[in-house]
């Protein structure tokens, strides 16, 4: 009893000392009145450690405390990362800062601008809210050392996180990662963190031009430009970006999701800001069905997503990313493009099949952008996740707003043609079979619940799924010869399909994800619809058979 009541008061002690040096009122005062109604439950949650970054940076629920994003935590990580990026010899070196729209995004902007004024390098903030890609293309553009975007992505509403980039474009990879963690737990008090309130550059919309003009390298000249799209922002920062580049190269003006075309850090109309979520694309495809437009597109809020959808005969279908993934890669391969097409470990075989046919490069690596972007010789990059990287040179991650011109480009060379991208996907399902894919996604609210899932896998690993015998399982975390270590399961299963089981953390939600695929034979047209229903009841009863096996 009297241990407890010991920890209860180191608890406030901690609390009231973090208190002390909160540099916002609205988190202060939220701490206080925790603090003055004793709840030391949800105290010990917020102070049970540090929220840690690490290669997704930081990513967190506002709020006060250590355990949450706040300006508190912002300013430790910006000082930790100016403290790295001294000790690599870059004093005086340049750093962008971006952010989105959501809670506290321009807050966290400004003060990581100060502590990059403060610790004696450069920082550049860009003007307003603006897309992730606008920031990755920027730190190139500028020569930049280092870059950081401030966004949770398609986080639920309360979240937001801290994306650190460096001089090469690219998202942090270990060791950078604990480097500047190891500095960040350096800094004691907030107080001997530097913070000027002037100082820093603040850019105009010269990079955003420059950003909108390099998007021309994305079109061939001359290429057909007729297609009719609905658009819509996902109440993100997409809106003026898009709608500003289709204007650009010639494309009629997309048709807005009026409710969701406005930044909004409340999300009012959807769950989930993620136009993967069920529901999330409703209201876009109640405005297509009044205008009835060629595609669908969507952004996610920080728009380096895009989602894409066509019309069936029983209305509106999003096509999976790896979908819109084989359809990009094939359209490049036809406008000629050369170099190495990558994709991560967690999407469709199909890409590897089409560079196969095309005699172009193709290389796997590890889920993630950060990984993808640093391959040798990288023209194109996709993830399932709706991520695209259409133009490396341009901007090295995934950018919703150049994706969503290239796919554009292809629905209006084949609308000429008089057909769709579902025609052309059928044409790759004849050619390379039907690359079925389904993902089994469990959201929980205790992690723990993910980390018994998968030792419950690693203890006892399934011998079959679906009735197909697991011919190779690789536990990830041990590295191959290809890949570095990652906390990952592989299962390969016996028979025609080709099935494919991946496991594993999502390193930005908290999730467990599992990514599956079949390849069913197609010999000919009248074999793909039957294909397309025994590929589903595969991909269903792998689900079944993995859940029974995870536990959950």
């Amino acid at each position: 009893m009297q241990e407890q009541a010991q920890a209860q008061d180191d608890l406030i002690i901690r609390a009231q000392a973090w208190l002390a040096e909160d540099p916002d009122p609205e988190t202060a005062a939220e701490l206080a009145a925790l603090i003055e109604a004793g709840d030391t439950a949800e105290l010990a949650d917020r102070f049970s450690g540090t929220l840690q970054f690490g290669t997704a940076g930081l990513r967190g629920e506002i709020g006060a405390g250590p355990m949450r994003m706040n300006r508190g935590v912002v300013i430790r990580a910006a000082a930790g990362l100016a403290a790295y990026l001294k000790a690599q010899g870059h004093d005086g070196g340049l750093v962008v800062v971006g952010y989105d729209a959501r809670y506290k995004s321009a807050d966290f902007a400004r003060d990581t601008a100060a502590v990059m004024t403060g610790a004696g390098l450069r920082a550049a903030l860009l003007p307003r809210p603006l897309p992730t890609p606008v920031l990755a293309y920027a730190i190139r553009h500028l020569g930049a050392v280092a870059g950081v975007e401030v966004t949770a992505s398609h986080n639920p509403p309360r979240d937001n996180g801290y994306k650190v980039y460096l001089g090469d474009g690219s998202q942090i990879v270990s060791p950078a990662d604990s480097e500047i963690a190891a500095q960040i737990a350096a800094v004691e008090k907030l107080a001997d963190v530097p913070r000027p309130e002037s100082g820093w550059q603040e850019l105009g919309d010269e990079v955003l031009e420059a950003y909108l003009a390099r998007t021309d390298a994305v079109l061939t000249p001359g290429s057909p430009r007729g297609v009719r799209t609905v658009y819509t922002a996902m109440h993100g920062v997409g809106k003026d970006v898009v709608m500003a580049a289709f204007a650009r190269h010639g494309f009629p003006e997309p048709v807005l999701v009026a409710e969701q075309a406005e930044p909004d850090p409340a999300f009012p109309t959807v769950a989930f800001p993620n136009p993967e979520e069920p529901g999330a694309m409703d209201l876009a495809f109640a405005k297509a069905a009044e205008v009835r437009p060629d595609i669908v597109i969507a952004n996610d809020p920080d728009a380096d997503r895009c989602a894409v959808a066509v019309p069936t005969a029983d209305g509106w279908r999003m096509l999976r990313g790896d979908e819109v993934g084989a359809l990009l890669a094939a359209h490049l391969v036809h406008k000629g493009a050369r170099g190495v097409f990558a994709e991560s470990i967690v999407s469709s075989s199909l890409l590897g099949r089409i560079a196969e046919a095309a005699g172009v490069g193709y290389e796997e690596t590890l889920t993630g952008f950060k990984w993808i972007a640093r391959v040798e010789g990288l023209r194109y990059g996709y993830e399932e996740a709706l991520g695209y990287c259409v133009d490396p040179e341009g901007v090295r991650d995934k950018d919703g707003v150049t994706a969503a011109l290239l796919v554009a480009e292809l629905a209006s060379v084949l609308k000429e043609q008089g057909r769709t991208l579902t025609d052309l996907l059928d044409d790759l399902a004849m050619a390379h079979g039907l690359h079925a894919t389904d993902q089994l996604s469990v959201r929980v609210s205790d992690l723990s619940i993910i980390a018994d899932a998968m030792a419950a896998l690693r203890a006892q690993p399934p011998v079959s799924l679906a009735g197909l015998r697991v011919v190779s399982a690789e536990d990830l975390s041990q590295g191959t010869e290809t890949l570095p270590p990652t906390d990952g399961l592989r299962y390969y299963l016996d028979g025609a399909y080709k099935a494919r089981v991946i496991a594993r953390p999502s390193g930005t939600e908290p999730k467990l994800k599992c990514y599956l695929e079949v390849v069913v034979p197609v010999a000919e047209a009248s074999d793909l619809a039957p294909a397309r229903v025994r590929g589903q009841e595969v991909l269903d009863a792998i689900k079944k058979d993995l859940s029974a096996a995870m536990g959950i």
